[in-house]
């Protein structure tokens, strides 16, 4: 039993199951049957897509898999990676990885998600072992300018933002920061002009 039935002694009637409430005597069997009609169309095109896009992602999809001695890069940030060597499949999906002594503190057993294949290539000159990885498992970098300015309004309140380039072992970014708090965090950025 629904729970609206349960809890109202009878079935829940919408505008899309007439055909279920019998108020085709009130509004004529004409409308509910076109409408009906719809609902059903719309039921299995609703169908249709859904199994387009399921096809669509079952066949771009590819399970992540690793052996032991693979190398992949461990999601440090949502925009670096470590690259790291994996030890031992733990379970469908969970690797162990061979960390550095200055993580020991972290459990060396990641979900795949958290993984992402490494293709070598002799071109490819990184000396990992120079990247300092924080224990929260963050990389050290250094706003370097400021390259833009922009006010943007939350909640009716104007915030002053500033654009920063940051510098570390793994290369370059950008990013938005407010400039208040990069103003008490890095003042020597603004002394510059």
């Amino acid at each position: 039993m629904a729970p609206f039935e349960a809890l109202y002694g009878r079935r829940y009637r919408t505008p899309l199951c007439w055909h279920e409430s019998g108020e085709g005597v009130v509004l004529g069997p004409e409308i509910v049957r076109e409408t009906t009609e719809k609902v059903k169309l719309i039921r299995e095109n609703m169908k249709a897509s859904q199994s387009r896009h399921k096809s669509y992602h079952d066949k771009r999809s590819k399970e992540l898999e690793f052996e032991a001695g693979d190398h992949a890069f461990l999601r440090v940030t949502p925009v670096t990676g470590v690259g790291r060597a994996i030890s031992e499949r733990v379970g469908t999906v969970a690797y162990r990885v061979a960390l550095p002594p200055n993580l020991s503190n972290l459990h060396d057993v990641f979900h795949v998600s958290q993984l992402q294949k490494y293709v070598p290539d002799p071109s490819h000159v990184i000396h990992m072992d120079d990247v300092q990885v924080r224990e929260n498992l963050t990389v050290e970098t250094m706003p370097i300018r400021i390259t833009d300015r922009e006010i943007k309004s939350f909640r009716g309140k104007d915030i002053p933002l500033v654009k920063v380039v940051w510098t570390g072992t793994t290369g370059e970014s950008m990013a938005w920061e407010m400039e208040s708090k990069m103003r008490d965090s890095y003042p020597e950025l603004f002394e510059r002009g």
